[in-house]
């Protein structure tokens, strides 16, 4: 356990980000999946800025790795071209 008032605050922080950031990766993996699904290239083609947005943000906070973020753009905009 934390001895000092300061690591015990650093300790709840870090707990209340670890829910966030777990919230944050999974909400984007729920709409990869659904952007992966759609057979509609309309509904993909608006659906995309906004995964891709996700994807950045979330590549700013460092809760996924930037080259990781910009594989999944890549292969997620071939996707949906190809519909």
């Amino acid at each position: 356990m934390a001895n000092h008032k300061s690591a015990e605050k650093r300790a709840r922080q870090s707990e209340i980000l670890k829910v966030q950031n777990k919230y944050f990766a999974r909400t984007a993996r729920n709409m990869i999946k659904i952007l992966r699904g759609a057979t509609d290239k309309t509904e993909a083609t608006e659906m995309l800025p906004k995964v891709n947005s996700m994807l950045d943000k979330l590549a700013k906070k460092n809760i996924i790795h930037k080259n990781k973020a910009g594989n999944l753009k890549s292969s997620l905009t071939v996707h949906v071209n190809k519909l």
